[in-house]
């Protein structure tokens, strides 16, 4: 590629990464979605009856990033930039992983919680090419990796710590996403001003 369609390709991800803010409205609808689950796990309800409940609740993801979108002023729509759609393609794209987890759900319902952290976590890896935003691989390989390592070693009755895990890196990842968030604007601003 020339250079010149190597920094307009450039710029259209620094837009994306600006403009969405890195996903940031996700990813703390995520952390609340997380928090509520962890509440569901820290019952005593069977394990079964606890995952079951696991899938409505990250249904919720969606509508409430949405519902944050408005307050933190993220843009879901550019479409003059053709990456855009990629975004939201990305996320839907961990719905294919949802066999496996039904699967875990009805053969090994008190690993039902792990194997839906690792599935979350492993899906943020490719936004970091997309926002440009080394956290999201960073969170990636964390919450896949420590997802694992509770889900071994964790007893029955502490398996809330899972959702518990996940819904501080996931907060963790949204401070993160912010500290970026203010070098790509000051980037863009300072692209787009030339």
């Amino acid at each position: 590629m020339s250079t010149s369609i190597t920094q307009q390709f450039d710029l259209l991800r620094l837009e994306l990464a600006t403009k969405a803010k890195s996903g940031l409205d996700f990813i703390l609808a995520a952390s609340v979605v997380w928090a509520a689950i962890t509440l569901i796990w820290f019952t005593a309800l069977p394990a079964p009856t606890k995952g079951f409940i696991t899938f409505f609740l990250g249904a919720l993801t969606l509508p409430l990033a949405w519902v944050l979108s408005k307050l933190l002023r993220t843009t879901w729509a550019l479409p003059h930039n053709p990456l855009q759609p990629l975004g939201l393609v990305l996320n839907f794209a961990q719905l294919f992983y949802f066999p496996f987890l039904i699967f875990m759900y009805m053969r090994y319902p008190q690993h039902f919680i792990m194997t839906y952290g690792i599935i979350t976590g492993a899906h943020f890896f490719p936004y970091a090419w997309l926002y440009r935003a080394t956290p999201y691989a960073l969170a990636a390989g964390f919450i896949s990796v420590g997802s694992l390592v509770l889900g071994m070693r964790l007893a029955p009755e502490h398996l809330y710590l899972i959702p518990a895990f996940l819904t501080a890196a996931l907060l963790l990842l949204a401070g993160l996403l912010l500290v970026a968030h203010r070098r790509h604007h000051l980037a863009y601003a300072t692209a787009t001003a030339r």
